[in-house]
């Protein structure tokens, strides 16, 4: 079979250089000197919590759950226990990852629904049974407040995902919210404004009326619930205490807003990653964003020697089908439109970074640089290219893991890593149904055993995503700066960031050929005489008539001074 050219110089120049361990070996690299952490070159990991380790196998099988969900469509045993063994084991640190996303923790409906693919569970955590309690299959209060503590220690932010939009499905053991709190019906048909907000996302998902400023009391499951767990008086107290401070009325939206920033008050989460943003009216994020930006702070101040930094709170916003070219006016159809930076997000999921995928290096990295230092100057994205619910990823079969490390991780703003994206973790899974297929259990044996991928292998691909996860971490210019192209043949490009009296400059060249050493242009980025290093191989070389030459092989050139 011939290779495509990418793939062929990626083997060769692979054989190289890489030890069929390498990628076990590698060691987390260091922050560049005086280089900070900013949220616009973030390499976040997104990882659903029961499909990456199971750190703890006694709290399986939690409110006794069947073991009877269609292929994919159950909790299979993660937990929060296992996201901080790898963190504690330096997997994310490795990979250069200063962010990790994880699923909502918060205890889901106990039975099971079939949407038409199957009998499922709420391993995924968006069919929320109470906003306030951690569901038993993930883990306890401990488990969460270990998982920020030793994120933080070892210079990783946590994401939490939030759902303002909706409740759980209904069950026998889940009986619906009362008629004051959720629809349910009609459902939504995407026209417009008032048919994407004021219904349900799909049957059977009771849609919390967050439009409604009208006082409603706490749903009487809520009620028994607590009284039988013993917090009812506590919970009382602690909501009455925040209606008086804030002066909200006692909508349902106000009462999701409280136990949402509940949680960045009580364990220091570090943002939100907001779901089904579009399905709400766009003032409700600003809402949310004030109270927990304010439980941040509170936070922090209680936890001094365990906050990271002094960035604001921040927050991510899903919008289905937002694209970044849409900037800051998203088209709901029938001439409405929302502008969801405004209303309290400081970045947007770009839903089209896995068909913008599909075009040259230079005409990615350029459009996008183009609009992020233009409309959407102060904001930014996080690109993807695989995630839980695209059934249309980049890459489906896992053939061009090392040309999706280079165009996920090279372009202009945030990262968002898929769990497995870095192993080639397989998407599509005999027997599975819809989204299912997307979220298998981590490949750890894979992984282990070096696994044949195609025309690659997995351990090799991992190592690949590291080194340029690892030069990314440490160089803020790579994801927040701004991108000009240096030479055609071989691709290079540089990337220069400044802000706060801080700069940062690095030059990348891509597609080199496997055989021999090139030299790189570097002029107008590195003076004759520096020394610079290359992030990939290791290597240093000092720069000659505006260029350098590394002693080595490697498919790609990270250059940087540190």
């Amino acid at each position: 079979m011939k290779l495509p050219a990418l793939a062929a110089s990626m083997l060769l120049a692979f054989g190289a250089v890489h030890a069929p361990l390498a990628a076990a070996q590698a060691p987390a690299a260091p922050q560049a000197a005086g280089k900070p952490f900013v949220w616009e070159n973030a390499t976040v990991y997104f990882l659903l919590t029961d499909r990456f380790n199971n750190g703890n196998p006694g709290n399986d099988g939690a409110y006794g759950r069947k073991q009877d969900a269609a292929k994919l469509r159950g909790f299979m045993g993660g937990d929060l226990a296992g996201i901080t063994a790898k963190i504690r084991e330096g997997y994310f640190q490795k990979l250069g990852v200063n962010a990790i996303w994880i699923t909502p923790p918060v205890e889901q409906i106990h039975g099971s629904t079939d949407e038409g693919t199957g009998k499922s569970y709420g391993f995924h955590g968006y069919w929320a049974k109470d906003f306030t309690a951690v569901d038993a299959a993930l883990g306890t209060e401990d488990d969460v407040r270990t998982l920020v503590d030793t994120a933080h220690a070892n210079g990783i932010r946590v994401v939490l995902d939030v759902v303002m939009n909706h409740i759980g499905p209904v069950t026998e053991q889940d009986p619906v919210w009362p008629a004051s709190w959720v629809r349910t019906g009609p459902k939504c048909t995407f026209k417009d404004a008032k048919t994407t907000q004021d219904c349900t996302l799909v049957d059977n998902l009771p849609d919390i009326l967050t439009h409604s400023n009208a006082p409603v009391e706490l749903p009487p499951q809520l009620v028994a619930k607590w009284k039988k767990e013993g917090r009812y008086e506590r919970e009382v107290k602690e909501l009455d205490e925040f209606f008086k401070r804030t002066g909200y009325p006692r909508a349902p939206r106000f009462y999701l807003v409280k136990w949402h920033a509940d949680w960045v008050r009580k364990y220091g989460f570090d943002g939100f990653r907001a779901d089904t943003v579009k399905h709400t009216e766009a003032s409700v994020w600003k809402e949310l964003k004030k109270e927990a930006s304010l439980a941040f702070e509170d936070w922090k101040k209680a936890n001094p020697s365990k906050r990271l930094g002094d960035q604001p709170f921040w927050m991510v916003s899903e919008v289905y089908n937002y694209s970044i070219r849409h900037g800051h006016k998203f088209d709901l159809g029938g001439g409405d439109t929302a502008d969801y930076l405004v209303n309290g997000f400081d970045s947007m999921i770009n839903f089209s970074m896995k068909s913008d995928a599909t075009e040259g290096y230079e005409k990615l990295f350029s459009s996008y640089s183009k609009i992020l230092h233009g409309d959407m100057k102060g904001y930014s994205v996080l690109n993807y290219l695989s995630s839980h619910d695209d059934g249309s990823p980049f890459d489906a079969l896992r053939e061009r893991p090392y040309e999706s490390a280079n165009k996920l991780l090279l372009a202009p703003g945030a990262a968002q890593i898929y769990y497995g994206d870095e192993s080639a973790r397989l998407l599509k899974i005999e027997g599975a149904v819809g989204d299912a297929t997307l979220r298998s259990f981590m490949n750890w044996d894979e992984l282990a055993a070096n696994a044949q991928r195609g025309t690659a292998r997995v351990a090799e691909v991992q190592d690949h995503w590291a080194r340029l996860g690892r030069f990314r971490a440490a160089h803020p210019a790579v994801g927040a700066g701004v991108h000009q192209m240096i030479h055609h043949s071989p691709y290079t490009f540089k990337r220069t960031w400044q802000k706060d009296g801080v700069s940062d400059r690095v030059v990348v060249a891509l597609d080199l050929p496997g055989d021999k050493a090139v030299a790189i242009p570097v002029s107008g980025v590195f003076n004759d005489g520096q020394t610079v290093r290359d992030w990939y191989s290791g290597k240093t070389a000092v720069v000659k008539g505006g260029k350098v030459q590394f002693d080595s092989r490697s498919p790609v050139a990270l250059i940087a001074q540190d």
